[in-house]
């Protein structure tokens, strides 16, 4: 079988592609050229598919005796990924853009050019799995390494094309990823994870935020839950709601950011206990499954590194409303919530609002 592996230049897509090669596919690598040099950002940007990601890719492919080839989709990248993200933020939301990337480039443009070059599958370093019998049984999960876990920037992708896909290290600790990667000699095998967004610069998204959206780096006020204004912000760009750090704000009990309103450039804070809601609301509701019920019980997870949280979902077309067993803290519109049914993913929505509730124990 001819498989196509994205090729990121970490340890992952580096290993993925190792195992593939070792069980005998006919393996090319591909790396996808998303941003320039810089592109003129203050410090660079350190793009996992960026020039640095290049070379890596390059070299690995050469250590492991397979092909390799460079696709410039720096435009597809820029009108899908990157217009989105800082025109949220201007909007005063936290936008994902590993979900957006995932679904228009890695699975979308990536799979299809793939395809166009004879590969019966394209293999990423994701870590999750599919799961079931092809081609309808089949369902995207968890990954085996719960730490490592990356199904929720997934739940974007689509049922049927979960047959092109192969996550060689979803059944894998990322210890063992390191330490094949290791054995096999790869100069990949300590490469540091990234773990921020991969456009932002070596100083975070400061600098593409003035360049491109020069009113989200503006000062403003910070006003209490009655209007007052008790500091000033550095740009409601730089801010995101259950913040605490960087406010500059003094007094008796800590004070976080519980709403952005990019209307006004103006920061709201509060105390702990207002950044928990019982509910959310979501739109653009995607399934990687079959379409549930309009009312059905799951666990949701309301950022990547929030854990499963048991809820009740109802379902109005692409709208959904979340309501919570438990307050869940630091609901942000722009991210997503994605559903699972113990380990399997079964879709998700980007967060539109949120219903104020109470800490649990709390008066």
């Amino acid at each position: 079988m001819r498989i196509a592996v994205a090729m990121s230049g970490g340890v992952d897509s580096s290993v993925a592609a190792f195992i593939l090669a070792r069980e005998g596919h006919d393996v090319v690598g591909l790396t996808m050229r998303l941003w320039s040099d810089g592109e003129g950002v203050e410090g660079g940007v350190r793009s996992c598919f960026g020039p640095e990601a290049t070379s890596a890719s390059e070299r690995v492919a050469s250590e492991l005796g397979i092909p390799h080839q460079v696709l410039p989709m720096q435009d597809l990248f820029e009108s899908e990924v990157v217009s989105d993200f800082v025109s949220e933020y201007a909007r005063g939301r936290t936008p994902n853009p590993c979900v957006s990337c995932n679904a228009a480039l890695k699975f979308g443009e990536l799979l299809a050019r793939a395809r166009g070059l004879g590969a019966d599958a394209l293999a990423t370093g994701h870590h999750a799995r599919i799961v079931g019998v092809a081609p309808e049984g089949l369902r995207l999960a968890r990954a085996r390494d719960g730490r490592k876990d990356q199904s929720y920037f997934l739940y974007r992708l689509h049922r049927e094309d979960l047959a092109l896909l192969r996550f060689p290290v979803g059944e894998l600790e990322k210890e063992e990823v390191r330490r094949l990667a290791r054995e096999a000699k790869l100069h990949t095998a300590d490469r540091p994870e990234s773990q921020d967004v991969c456009f932002a610069s070596s100083t975070g998204i400061g600098p593409l935020l003035r360049k491109r959206v020069p009113g989200a780096a503006r000062p403003g006020p910070i006003l209490d839950g009655e209007g007052d204004v008790v500091g000033e912000h550095r740009g409601v760009g730089f801010y995101t709601v259950g913040q605490r750090s960087g406010l500059g704000l003094s007094g008796p009990r800590a004070q976080y950011v519980v709403a952005i309103d990019a209307a006004r450039n103006a920061l709201v804070v509060g105390e702990e206990e207002e950044l928990y809601s019982r509910s959310l609301l979501a739109n653009g509701a995607h399934w990687t499954g079959p379409t549930p019920a309009h009312e059905f019980r799951a666990k949701a997870k309301v950022r990547s590194t929030s854990a499963p949280a048991a809820c009740l979902v109802r379902r109005d077309g692409e709208h959904l409303h979340v309501e919570f067993d438990e307050p869940e803290r630091a609901i942000s519109p722009g991210q997503a919530v994605v559903l699972y049914d113990g380990e399997i993913v079964l879709g998700g929505a980007t967060i539109e609002g949120r219903r104020h509730g109470r800490v649990p124990g709390r008066a």
